[in-house]
């Protein structure tokens, strides 16, 4: 087995690509992961993409193909009924960021155990809200504020000890 693991991002469809040519991953990941039976062939998930999509229930979807997760975006949101979405903050939101931690946690607990080399699930917050500090700076990308990224950072790793201690 390689060292090498894939990890397909998971976009709402009709995104676009750097390249300029549509993404072919969707909301479900199932046929990529189908494709090569190898815990290298896997997805990223992002459960700001996938809970963007009303049909999408992120914790199940990460229950369901968890020994496939190679990468993790955490981010949430808010929508509606007509597809529209907000950002939130990484603990609010629609997203059971709980239940989605919970069954990562427990993945990689499963991996040690099989005795796998990528037992840790390499996960890291997505987007974050412009917080005070950053107000001023220059070049600042939405989403991609310093402070805002800490404190989503901050927010999850409690989240993680938590959970990992009740384990």
């Amino acid at each position: 087995m390689t060292d090498f693991t894939l990890g397909s991002a998971n976009r709402r469809q009709g995104d676009r690509v750097d390249l300029g040519i549509r993404d072919v991953v969707v909301a479900d990941n199932g046929y990529f992961v189908r494709v090569v039976a190898s815990p290298a062939n896997g997805i990223t998930l992002c459960t700001g993409s996938l809970g963007a999509g009303t049909q999408n229930d992120v914790p199940a979807m990460a229950e369901r193909f968890a020994g496939r997760i190679n990468f993790v975006h955490l981010r949430n949101v808010s929508r509606n009924t007509e597809g529209d979405f907000v950002e939130e903050d990484h603990l609010e939101g629609d997203v059971d960021m709980y239940a989605v931690m919970r069954t990562l946690l427990l993945e990689q607990k499963r991996r040690e155990f099989e005795g796998r080399k990528d037992v840790r699930i390499p996960m890291r917050p997505d987007h974050g809200h412009l917080m005070l500090p950053d107000e001023h700076r220059k070049n600042i990308y939405p989403g991609y504020s310093l402070f805002g990224r800490m404190r989503g950072l901050a927010e999850l790793r409690g989240l993680e000890l938590g959970i990992t201690r009740s384990l």
